[in-house]
């Protein structure tokens, strides 16, 4: 078995590692195998990232014959003890399971129970479409952020050189199987910044502005839009721009804006307990039967809960659960809700911000 460890100079991250954990917890982690499943493939290459003195290190451990597995699994656990958290990309999925597999084969009585796992794949992934990810395989991202590899291959194309590297050691098919796993776990570092899309759905944005704005739609209408704009809790490492029924958001560095639909209409309030009203037909309103007993009989009738409602001409804005009330809607079947942007409530800068946090993670869900 090989062990080569490095340090690589002049890495930086460009994020907040103490936001997953203490620095020097952290464990990296990534896999090489001949194949998907443990019980009829070889594990034949470890490698781990870490960071100690302050600078990124590496250590892999090669295997360079098929039964040597056994002594690659007793020096990764050996060197798992001094951590305190396992990260990986989509690890949950094949990395922990692969090796758990291979220790159960192996007769080996380890585990990762002493570890918590950080799986990257899973923070990052939710934000695929607000990104505008084809899909969140770590080279994707990697390009996202226009992270450069000097590794030319996929994990599958070294299955072969591996096999050759058994049967005929050479130096030309070491390295390439060493760079391969170090460009993953560079990248894995490298990609760490993704993670701020995670943290900016994760953490309160506070907004600092607001203001009305009147624009003209492609028909040449005039129409009226609430602009936000909000510092965000953290600093993005490329720009983003997202929308949603309607409401846009841009967010450039550690500054966010919004664009939300001000609708200047009638709508409907509809009360709860209807059977305590009547409906005025010719009114189209529904009154309290305590104040309505004066109405003759014939120009009245009894509210149902879709007649049950007063109607009110105002400016309203889009809402996608129940944030603030009164809730106005268009009709009674109506799924769209609106609450009424008051004089008040134009003076409540604690209010947009909770507004702006319920936009931000309306357009991250809406897919």
């Amino acid at each position: 078995m090989k062990i080569l460890e490095g340090t690589l100079e002049d890495f930086e991250i460009g994020y907040d590692v103490t936001r997953l954990a203490p620095i020097e917890e952290l464990l990296f982690l990534d896999i090489e195998t001949t194949g998907f499943t443990a019980r009829s493939s070889y594990l034949y290459l470890i490698g781990c990232a870490y960071n100690h003195d302050g600078k990124w290190c590496t250590i892999q451990w090669l295997a360079e014959s098929y039964e040597q597995e056994v002594e690659l699994l007793h020096a990764f656990f050996a060197f798992c003890k001094n951590f305190k958290f396992l990260v990986h990309f989509n690890g949950n999925q094949f990395d922990l399971p692969y090796i758990t597999q291979k220790c159960r084969q192996l007769k080996l009585d380890y585990s990762f129970d002493g570890l918590d796992g950080i799986d990257l794949y899973k923070r990052i992934s939710p934000c695929k479409v607000f990104l505008g990810l084809s899909n969140c395989k770590q080279k994707t991202m990697e390009k996202f952020l226009g992270v450069d590899r000097d590794d030319a291959f996929t994990g599958g194309e070294l299955i072969g050189v591996y096999h050759d590297y058994v049967k005929d050691p050479s130096e030309f098919a070491r390295n390439t199987l060493l760079l391969h796993n170090e460009d993953d776990l560079k990248g894995m570092l490298k990609i760490l910044p993704m993670l701020s899309y995670f943290d900016l759905f994760n953490n309160s944005l506070k907004v600092k502005r607001a203001s009305a704005n009147n624009y003209k739609d492609l028909s040449g209408d005039i129409h009226q839009e609430l602009i936000l704009i909000a510092g965000l809790p953290i600093t993005l490492p490329k720009p983003v721009t997202a929308s949603a029924c309607g409401c846009y958001f841009h967010g450039e560095g550690d500054e966010g804006s919004f664009r939300i639909p001000i609708y200047t209409e009638e709508m409907k309030y509809f009360y709860a307990n209807y059977h305590d009203y009547y409906y005025l037909p010719e009114e189209d309103v529904a009154l309290h039967k305590s104040v309505a007993t004066f109405v003759e009989k014939e120009h009245r009738t009894q509210a149902t809960a879709a007649t049950c409602y007063t109607r009110k001409n105002s400016r309203y804005l889009p809402q996608f659960e129940l944030l603030f009330e009164p809730i106005f809607r268009r009709e009674y079947k109506s799924k769209e809700v609106f609450f009424e942007l008051t004089d008040e409530l134009k003076r409540d800068r604690a209010a947009f911000t909770e507004y702006a946090n319920h936009i931000l993670q309306m357009i991250g869900t809406t897919y």
